[in-house]
């Protein structure tokens, strides 16, 4: 019986021993959390962690309704989300990716190209179904008009709120596992940059307390991203298909049109129609005030447009260079068939046929030359 060959230990707190280990740590953390919740010393601080804090009861015409804002609190739960977030990673990485790694035999650049879109479409599908859930339940897409109405949306239902921090969670646990997961330095930059305008936007929704506005963005986002990174995943399974590039296409630029046309409506027109609000910092309006200035909303709303227009800009230029190689590469193919074809044309030869370097006639005698008569 053949024993189980031991993995290579690493000194304890060593950086391999910490990137080996890292999801295994993340979970004794969490653990640790969780079994907090059985005493009732510690019940209390545990739940900082767990659930979002900062609930008031607000009265509805049908009753009490329990919302919630956002605080110094919200670190603290972001924190205990992003150990999470490194645990599913962990999981995805080792169960499914992995697996179908070995079967591939990617090259190293493929590899962490399909490690990071497999990553990304896991992540992408859930939160598209979550938060087409929200959005949904919440009467977002039914009425358009609750979008602007009532600004500043102060007080989120729980499910918006908790939406929102693991989103951030999320984000933030892509930071250090650009360490974990040993990321290229040619990559780096270009995912810092991805994290970096993630986190600003889902924060700025969060904190101008447009919660609805970026919901729906969000949704409209991660549709187009689902499918660019799906596409890519097939592609590296099979070269010759790229149908999904042409379907993420075509969803991008709807995406982007809505996008434009939801941050025109909601912040040029909508928010103008709203009644001034007092500052009151005690209600968490202190960001929302300032879209009560003209010039701080249009700005924003510039500075929207602008990065939706870059980033068209950067696609057009993309899909331009690809149909460039594209129709260069059948312009090849069909110049390199041409010319097998030209070389494959039979030569012309003698009447009859040939036998040991003689031409026969077709009734097989040699034909005779004729003599010249001398003048």
């Amino acid at each position: 019986m053949a024993f189980r060959r031991r993995a290579k230990s690493h000194p304890l707190f060593s950086q391999e021993f910490l990137i080996h280990n890292h999801a295994d740590i993340g979970f004794c953390l969490v653990l640790s959390v969780f079994i907090a919740l059985m005493f009732e010393v510690t019940a209390k601080t545990a739940f900082l962690f767990i659930l979002p804090q900062y609930n008031v009861s607000v009265p509805t015409a049908d009753g009490e309704l329990v919302q919630y804002h956002y605080g110094l609190k919200d670190l603290v739960t972001i924190l205990f989300y992003i150990f999470i977030a490194i645990i599913l990673h962990a999981v995805v990485q080792e169960y499914a990716l992995d697996k179908i790694n070995r079967r591939l035999h990617l090259s190293k650049v493929k590899h962490s190209k399909f490690n990071e879109s497999g990553q990304l479409v896991a992540f992408h599908l859930t939160s598209l179904i979550w938060c087409l859930y929200v959005v949904v339940t919440e009467g977002y897409i039914s009425n358009p008009r609750s979008l602007w109405e009532n600004y500043p949306h102060v007080y989120l239902p729980f499910q918006v709120k908790f939406f929102y921090l693991c989103q951030l969670a999320y984000w933030l646990h892509a930071l250090p596992e650009l360490y974990f997961q040993k990321v290229r330095k040619e990559d780096i930059p270009r995912q810092l940059q991805c994290i970096a305008l993630y986190l600003a936007h889902i924060a700025g929704a969060y904190l101008l307390n447009l919660s609805r506005l970026g919901l729906i963005l969000l949704l409209l986002q991660y549709l187009a991203e689902f499918f660019f990174h799906m596409a890519r995943l097939v592609y590296f399974t099979d070269e010759n298909n790229e149908k999904l590039f042409n379907v993420w296409a075509v969803v991008f630029v709807v995406t982007r049109l809505f996008t434009l046309t939801l941050y025109i409506l909601v912040i040029g027109f909508g928010l103008p129609r709203v009644e001034n609000q007092a500052l009151e910092p005690e209600r968490g309006n202190l960001f929302s005030f300032l879209f009560n200035n003209i010039l701080f909303r249009m700005s924003v709303l510039l500075l929207a447009c602008l990065f939706q227009a870059s980033v068209m800009w950067r696609f057009i230029h993309f899909q331009l260079r690809r149909w460039r190689e594209y129709w260069h590469e059948q312009s090849s193919r069909k110049r390199a068939a041409a010319g097998a074809k030209q070389q494959a044309k039979p030569l012309k030869r003698d009447s009859g046929y040939h036998e040991n370097g003689v031409v026969k006639a077709e009734n097989g005698t040699s034909p005779r030359t004729k003599k010249l008569k001398s003048p």
